[in-house]
C-alpha cells in the first residue's frame, strides 16, 4: 500500500494536470487528511478512495457544476468508521452539505467548520462527539438544518447559535447539554422543527418561543425544565406536535392552548407537576390524535368537550393521575368515552375509577390498546371483550376484579400483552389461552387462580415473560414448556405446584429470570441446569428438592443472584459453584450439605450475600473474601465449623495438639473451675445468710469481682481514637457511648459518664451493680469497667444493629416485619421477667423505652441502660424514690405521681413500648394532646378497627408479601387475628390500676404462644 505522502503526490498531479487550480488541490488533501483521521474497519474508503480515481468519484463526495473539481457535498451516512473528525474539513470552503451521520466518530467537533461559510446542511448526528458544542458553528449565517443529536456534548449551547435566523430544522437531542434556555432563542425566524429532548436543560420555556409562526414541531421533553408552561405557547399557531414531557413544570394548563387549532398529530405533557382538573378548551383541538397526560396531579372528571368534540383521537393516556368518574371522589369510566369512535389506545391507569370494567368499550371498535390498570374496578372481566380482534394490549391489573377469565379472549389473535395481576379471578386458566400465538407477555400473578397450568400454554411461542405467582396452581409444569423458546422470564412462585422440575424447562437457553421458590416440586436438580447458560436469577427456595447440587451449575457464568435454600439438598458443596464469577447473592441456607466450606468461594469478588446456615457444614470457615465480613447469621446451624474466633466459632484444633491438652486439663483447668465453683458456692451461702437475718447485703464494689478485666484508660483512648465524635454512638445526660476496638480486636461500646453530672457517679454504681448481678440472653453484658477519680466507664456489648428506635423510626430503608416485632417484644418480656421472677434481689429498671433495647448481629434483642435501676431485697414489692427519674410517656401513672416504683410500673412501661412497635407512634407524639394518650388512641380503635392505627409497614408487608418469604393472603384475617391479640396484651399492661397489669411471665407466655401460631399459620 502506497505511504500517504506519496498518495497525496500522486493524487495532486493528477488533479492539477487536468486544472492547475491551486484551491482544488486544498479540497483534494483535506479529503486525505478526513481519510488519515479515521479508522476504515471495512475498508470502505481504502478501497474507493485511492490516486487511480479522480476524488471528485469517490465514494460520499460531490463536486460543483460550476466549479467541478471543488467539493460541495461530503455525505457518508452509516458508513462505519471510527476515529476524529480531521480540521482540515474547514478547508472545503465550497462545501454545502456534511453528512456524517451514524458513522461512529469521536473526540471533539473542530471549531475549523465555522468557516465553512457555504454550508447550508450539517448532520453529525447519531455518533460520540463530545465536549462542547463548538462557538464557531453560529459563523454559519446560511445555515439550515443542523443535527447535532445522539452525541455526547456537555455544557450549554452556544448563545451564537441562536443567532442563525437562517435555520430551518435544529435538533440537538439526546446529549447532556445544561443549562437555561435563553430569550435569545426567538431569534430563529425561520425555524420549523425543535428538538432539544433528552438533555439537562433547566429553568423556565422562555417566552420568545411563542415568536415561531412556521414552528411545526416542538419537543423539549426530559430535560429539568420547570415552572409554568408560559401562555406564550398557545401563540404557535403551526404547531402540528408539542412535546413536553419527563419535566419538572407545574401550574395549570395555558387557556391560550384553545388557539392550538393546528395541533393535529400529538400533545404529550405526561410525567410532569401540572394540576388543577383537564381543561374543556382541549375540546377545540378537534384535529387532535395523541393526548397524553399521564402522571401529573389533575383531578376531578375527563370534560366532555374533549371527547365529543375530537372526532379524530385514537390515543387518550390519562393515567397517574386523580381522576374521577362522576363525583370528586370516585365513579365509573365517564360514558362520554363512548363516543371517540376512531380512539385506538386508551389509558386511565392509577386513578380513582370504580364501578365495573364499561360495557361500551366494546363498541370502541379501533382500540388496540386499553390500559386500566391500578384503579378500583369491580365486577367481572366483559366477555364482550373478545370482540375486540384488533385489540394488541388489555391491561386490567390491580383492580378489584372477580370471577373467571373468560375463555373467548382466546379470540383476541393478535394480543402480545395480557395483564390481569394482583386482582380477586379464580377457576383455571383457560386452555384457549394457547390461541393467543403473537403474545409475548402474560401476568396473572396475585389471583386464586387454581388447576393446573395447560399444556397448551405451550403454543405461545413468541412468549417472553411468564408471570403465574401467587396463585393457587397444582399439579406439574409440563413438559411441553420447551416449546417456549423466545421465553426469558418464568415466575410461578408461591403456588402448590408439585412433581419434578422437567428436564425440557432447562432447555430454555433464553431464560434470564427463574422463580419457582414456596411450592412442592420434589426431585434431584437435573444436571442440565447448566444449560441455562443466559440465566441471572434463579429462586427454587422452599422447595422439597434433594439429592446433589450438581457441578454443572459452574455453568451458569450469567449467574447474580441464586437462592436454592429451604430444601433438603445433600453432599458437598461442589468446587464448581467458585465459578459463578457474577454471583452477588448466594443463599443455601436449610438444607443437609455436609463436608467443607470450598475455598473457591473466596474467588467470588462480587459475592456480597453469602447464607450457608443450618446446614451440617464442618472444618475451616475460609478467612478471605465474602468471609471477610460475614456475620453469624450467615453460618449458624454447622455445629461442626471450626476458624472464626471475631464470631465466637471457636478456632480449629490441631490434633497433634491433643495429648498436651490432655493433662492441662487435668492438671490446670479443672482444678480451677472446682476452686472457682466452691467460692462461689460460699459466697451464695453468706448472701442468703444475711438476707435471711435481715441485715442489707453489701455488694462487692466493682473492682471485687471485676479486677480481672480492668481495662486501662488508655487502651481506651486508643480504642476510641481519644474519643473522637466518629465513634459517637449516642449521648444522654448521664455521658456518651462510644464503639471502640480493644487492643485484642474486639469491638465494644463504651459508655462513658459525664463526671459534671452530679449522680453521675451513683449511676456507675448503680449499673455495674445491677448488671454484674444479672446473666441473660437478652441482657446487655458488662465486659469491664475503667475507674479512677474524674473518669468511669463501662465496657459493654457492643450491638451492631443499633437500638429498637432507630429502627422504628429512622428514615432509611430499615423495616421490621410483623414476625421480627413480635420476636424482639418476646425477647424483652423474657429479660423482664428474669429481672422480675428469677433472682433472689429483684431488679427494677425504671426506664424501659425503645432507645435502651438494643439488637444483636442476629436481630435478638437485649435491654440496656439500668442507670437509674433498683433492687429489691427479699420479699419488697415496690421501692419509694425520692427523685424523678425516668423518661415522661413510659412512666406508670403510680411512677409519677407518688415516685413509687414496682414491677408494675415496669410492665406499664412495657406495654407502652409494646403499642408504640406496632403503631410506630410515640407516646409523646404532638398528635396526643390534651386527654388523648397513645394507649387511648389504640384502645378506641380496638379490636374492630386496627388498620386505623398499625403501622402502614406492616399492613403493606400483608399486602405484598410476607417479608421473610411466607406466603401472602388476600386479606388481612390472619394479621388482624394476632395483631388483636398483641394489642390487648399490651393493653393489659398498661391499665392504670398496678394490680391490674399482666405479670410479666404471663406476658412471655402469651407471646411466645402468638409467635408459635403465627409462625405454623404460615408454613414457617
Amino acid at each position: 500500500m502506497a505511504s500517504l505522502p506519496l498518495l497525496l503526490a500522486i493524487a495532486i498531479t493528477t488533479a492539477t494536470a487536468s486544472a492547475p487550480n491551486a484551491t482544488a488541490a486544498a479540497d483534494l488533501s483535506a479529503l486525505l487528511a478526513f481519510k488519515a483521521h479515521v479508522t476504515d474497519p471495512n475498508g470502505i474508503l481504502a478501497g474507493n478512495w485511492t490516486a487511480a480515481t479522480p476524488y471528485c468519484g469517490w465514494l460520499g463526495v460531490t463536486c460543483g457544476h460550476r466549479h467541478r473539481l471543488r467539493v460541495t457535498a461530503l455525505s457518508l451516512p452509516g458508513v462505519p468508521l471510527a476515529g476524529a473528525m480531521a480540521p482540515e474539513l474547514g478547508n472545503l470552503s465550497f462545501l454545502s452539505v456534511l453528512d456524517l451521520s451514524f458513522t461512529q466518530l469521536t473526540g471533539p467537533v473542530p471549531a475549523s467548520l465555522g468557516r465553512l461559510a457555504n454550508l447550508f446542511g450539517l448532520d453529525l448526528a447519531n455518533n460520540k462527539f463530545h465536549g462542547r458544542i463548538p462557538d464557531s458553528i453560529g459563523n454559519i449565517n446560511n445555515l439550515q438544518t443542523l443535527d447535532l443529536s445522539n452525541n455526547r456534548f456537555t455544557s450549554t449551547v452556544p448563545t451564537r447559535l441562536w443567532g442563525l435566523q437562517n435555520i430551518v430544522q435544529l435538533d440537538l437531542s439526546q446529549n447532556a447539554l445544561t443549562g437555561a434556555l435563553p430569550e435569545d432563542v426567538g431569534n430563529l425566524k425561520a425555524i420549523t422543527y425543535m428538538d432539544l429532548s433528552s438533555n439537562r436543560i433547566l429553568g423556565s420555556i422562555p417566552t420568545s418561543l411563542g415568536m415561531f409562526r412556521t414552528l411545526t414541531y416542538l419537543n423539549l421533553s426530559k430535560n429539568l425544565l420547570q415552572y409554568q408552561i408560559p401562555d406564550a405557547i398557545g401563540k404557535l399557531s403551526s404547531i402540528k406536535e408539542l412535546d413536553l414531557s419527563y419535566n419538572v413544570l407545574s401550574g395549570t394548563i395555558p387557556k391560550s392552548f384553545a388557539n392550538l387549532s393546528d395541533l393535529t398529530s400529538n400533545l404529550d405533557l405526561s410525567y410532569n407537576s401540572l394540576s388543577g382538573t383537564i381543561p374543556p378548551i382541549l375540546g377545540n383541538l378537534t384535529r387532535l390524535i395523541s393526548l397524553d397526560l399521564t402522571g401529573n396531579n389533575f383531578f376531578g372528571e375527563i370534560p366532555h368537550s374533549l371527547v365529543n368534540n375530537t372526532p379524530n383521537l385514537s390515543e387518550i393516556y390519562l393515567g397517574s393521575n386523580s381522576l374521577t368518574g362522576e363525583n370528586q371522589f370516585n365513579g365509573p369510566i365517564p360514558l362520554g368515552l363512548s363516543t371517540c369512535k376512531s380512539l385506538e389506545r386508551l389509558s386511565l391507569a392509577v386513578n380513582n375509577f370504580t364501578g365495573t370494567v364499561p360495557s361500551w368499550l366494546p363498541t370502541l371498535r379501533n382500540l388496540t390498546t386499553i390500559y386500566l390498570s391500578m384503579n378500583d374496578l369491580t365486577g367481572k372481566i366483559p366477555i364482550e371483550l373478545s370482540n375486540h380482534t384488533e385489540l394488541l394490549a388489555l391491561d386490567l391489573s390491580e383492580n378489584n376484579l372477580e370471577g373467571e377469565i373468560p375463555p373467548e379472549l382466546g379470540q383476541l389473535r393478535n394480543l402480545v400483552f395480557l395483564g390481569l395481576a394482583n386482582n380477586q379471578l379464580t377457576g383455571g386458566i383457560p386452555e384457549s389461552i394457547g390461541r393467543l400465538s403473537n403474545l409475548t407477555q402474560i401476568d396473572l400473578v396475585g389471583n386464586s387462580l387454581s388447576g393446573t397450568i395447560p399444556v397448551e400454554i405451550s403454543r405461545l411461542t413468541n412468549l417472553v415473560e411468564l408471570h403465574l405467582g401467587r396463585n393457587k396452581l397444582s399439579g406439574s409444569i409440563p413438559s411441553s414448556v420447551s416449546g417456549l423458546s423466545q421465553l426469558q422470564v418464568m415466575t410461578l412462585s408461591q403456588n402448590s405446584l408439585s412433581s419434578t422440575i422437567p428436564t425440557s424447562l432447562w432447555h430454555l437457553q433464553k431464560l434470564v429470570e427463574l422463580d419457582l421458590s414456596w411450592n412442592s416440586l420434589s426431585g434431584s436438580l437435573s444436571a442440565d441446569v447448566g444449560k441455562l447458560t443466559a440465566v441471572t436469577k434463579m429462586d427454587l427456595s422452599s422447595n422439597q428438592l434433594s439429592s446433589h447440587i450438581p457441578t454443572s451449575i459452574g455453568d451458569l457464568q450469567m449467574m447474580i443472584y441464586l437462592n436454592l435454600s429451604s430444601n433438603s439438598f445433600q453432599g458437598s458443596l461442589p468446587d464448581s459453584i467458585g465459578k459463578l464469577l457474577s454471583i452477588e447473592e448466594l443463599d443455601l441456607s436449610s438444607n443437609m450439605l455436609s463436608g467443607s466450606i470450598p475455598e473457591t468461594l473466596t474467588n467470588l469478588t462480587h459475592l456480597a450475600n453469602l447464607n450457608l446456615s443450618f446446614n451440617s457444614l464442618d472444618g475451616q470457615i475460609p478467612e478471605r473474601g465474602v468471609f471477610s465480613n460475614i456475620t453469624l447469621r450467615s453460618l449458624m446451624g454447622n455445629k461442626a465449623l471450626c476458624g472464626l474466633p471475631r464470631l465466637g466459632i471457636a478456632p480449629c484444633q490441631n490434633n497433634d495438639d491433643q495429648p498436651r491438652r490432655k493433662p492441662l486439663l487435668l492438671k490446670v483447668i479443672l482444678p480451677a473451675v472446682l476452686s472457682f465453683l466452691v467460692l462461689v458456692v460460699c459466697l451464695y451461702m453468706l448472701v442468703r445468710v444475711k438476707v435471711n437475718t435481715g441485715r442489707k447485703m453489701t455488694v462487692p464494689s466493682d473492682t471485687d469481682l471485676l479486677n480481672y478485666q480492668l481495662i486501662s484508660y488508655h487502651e481506651l483512648v486508643r480504642a476510641t481514637s481519644n474519643f473522637s465524635d466518629d465513634n459517637l454512638l449516642g449521648a444522654g445526660s448521664f455521658g456518651k457511648v462510644f464503639k471502640g476496638e480493644l487492643d485484642d480486636g474486639s469491638v465494644v461500646a463504651i459508655k462513658v459518664l459525664n463526671m459534671q453530672y452530679e449522680l453521675a457517679s451513683k449511676s456507675f454504681d448503680t449499673e455495674c451493680r445491677a448488671l454484674r448481678m444479672a446473666r441473660h440472653r437478652n441482657l446487655v453484658r458488662i465486659i469491664s469497667t475503667c475507674s479512677n477519680l474524674d473518669f468511669r466507664a463501662l465496657i459493654l456489648e457492643y450491638m451492631p444493629h443499633g437500638s429498637l428506635d432507630d429502627w422504628l423510626y429512622s428514615n432509611d430503608l430499615r423495616k421490621l416485619s410483623f414476625l421480627q416485632r413480635v420476636s424482639i417484644m418476646l425477647d424483652v418480656a423474657m429479660a423482664m421477667e428474669y429481672l422480675h421472677h428469677q433472682h433472689f434481689e429483684a431488679v427494677l429498671h425504671c426506664d424501659l423505652k425503645p432507645s435502651n433495647i438494643l439488637l444483636d448481629n442476629d436481630m435478638i434483642a437485649n435491654v440496656s441502660d439500668f442507670g437509674i435501676s433498683k433492687l429489691l431485697v427479699g420479699d419488697e414489692n415496690s421501692i419509694t424514690l425520692t427523685s424523678m427519674p425516668g423518661t415522661v410517656g413510659y412512666m406508670a401513672p403510680e411512677f409519677g405521681s407518688t415516685g413509687k416504683a414496682s414491677r408494675a410500673s415496669d410492665i406499664y412501661s412495657y406495654g407502652i413500648v409494646l403499642l408504640e412497635v406496632f403503631t410506630r407512634k410515640k407516646p409523646t407524639d404532638e398528635m396526643f394532646v390534651g386527654e388523648l394518650s397513645l394507649r387511648q388512641w389504640v384502645s378506641q380503635a380496638f379490636p374492630h378497627q386496627l388498620e386505623n392505627v398499625v403501622d402502614s409497614g406492616i399492613r403493606d408487608e400483608h399486602k405484598n408479601g410476607i417479608q421473610d418469604g411466607s406466603r401472602p393472603e388476600d386479606n388481612f384475617s390472619i394479621l388482624n387475628t394476632y395483631l388483636a391479640s398483641i394489642i390487648e396484651l399490651a393493653l393489659l399492661c398498661s391499665r392504670v390500676a398496678p394490680e391490674e397489669r399482666t405479670p410479666m411471665k404471663d406476658v412471655v407466655v402469651k407471646l411466645t404462644k402468638i409467635k408459635s401460631d403465627y409462625s405454623s399459620q404460615l408454613g414457617k
